[in-house]
């Protein structure tokens, strides 16, 4: 038996979703029937492809170096008709991140004609690429929430998760903290997290009853326009780790991480290429990583388990 497209493109897919259940979905087939493909090629290739375990599925060394070649081979035999095959810009979704300016800007280096459509809802995001409204997103959900993405729309992890930052009045006691424990937060009144309906708004109640107490949710406030809130010393509020907060608003980490998000960059088979996809995808990338960097709050975690993190994506 030889290696097939699809045993490359199987092993892509898990590489890229980081779990055999969300790669099968990807690829439209059963988890068994993706579980026993990989054991054949693992006997083709004479090793383990990837660890699995709670953290999902992790490549082994031998599996890092089939996925290198498996992308290159793939990115060769796309490059043959690498255009879009459908007319008129390419619509790109993405989730209220602090670099969303950054990214559009890389976007437009590897695409010639693209327009932003910024939700806070990543279940939004998803739906909206399921119908085709959307060819491509950048998506956040919390780390054991399933995407679900339809058949037809692939999906690469750009991060496997990072920690969820709290935003607080700068004049608040815990701001002056170098992080914040959960449960010190226990008296205070919360802007309700964007996208509740991604999973973010069960994890924080999961998280705050773990904690011994139920978050207060007295705002609910399109996303950014939580800020005035806080700075007024009225709320606190759940952001994603590269938020600069701003004026009268300080951002700290949560100790112990007790919350996480996945970033997920997903697209339209029929509207980008695997070797468009993979140039996006690059630059989503490093528009992250020059955000997560610019932060004075996220560059210490980043730089200590970014490289690390993405290192096999």
């Amino acid at each position: 038996m030889e290696l097939e497209i699809r045993h490359l493109r199987a092993i892509c897919a898990i590489g890229d979703a980081g779990s055999l259940s969300r790669a099968a979905t990807q690829l439209g087939i059963s988890q068994p029937s993706l579980t026993t493909l990989l054991q054949r090629v693992e006997r083709m290739v004479g090793g383990k492809l990837f660890d699995r375990g709670r953290a999902g599925a992790v490549p082994t060394p031998l599996g890092t170096q089939m996925l290198q070649r498996a992308r290159l081979l793939l990115v060769e035999l796309e490059a043959f008709g690498a255009t879009v095959p459908v007319g008129g810009p390419v619509r790109f979704g993405s989730v209220h991140m602090e670099c969303v300016a950054v990214l559009f800007s890389r976007l437009e280096r590897v695409l010639s004609d693209v327009t932003l459509y910024v939700d806070p809802s990543s279940t939004a995001l998803a739906l909206a690429l399921g119908k085709g409204h959307l060819d491509a997103a950048v998506i956040a959900v919390d780390e054991e929430q399933d995407l679900g993405l339809p058949r037809g729309v692939a999906q690469r992890i750009v991060v496997p998760w990072v920690p969820v930052y709290i935003a607080l009045p700068a004049s608040h006691p815990l701001a002056a903290l170098p992080e914040v424990e959960l449960a010190a937060l226990s008296g205070e009144a919360w802007v309700g997290p964007p996208g509740a309906e991604d999973g973010s708004l069960t994890a924080l109640r999961a998280a705050c009853r773990a904690e011994g107490f139920v978050p207060r949710i007295r705002f609910e406030v399109p996303s950014g326009a939580g800020r005035q809130l806080i700075a007024a010393g009225k709320a606190v509020q759940l952001v994603e780790p590269t938020s600069q907060g701003g004026p009268g608003v300080a951002v700290r980490p949560l100790a112990g991480a007790p919350m996480r998000m996945r970033l997920v960059f997903a697209w339209r088979r029929e509207r980008l290429t695997w070797s468009q996809a993979s140039r996006v995808y690059a630059e989503v990338l490093g528009a992250y990583a020059d955000q997560a960097m610019a932060s004075p709050a996220f560059r210490p975690w980043w730089e200590e388990r970014g490289a690390a993190l993405t290192s096999a994506r």
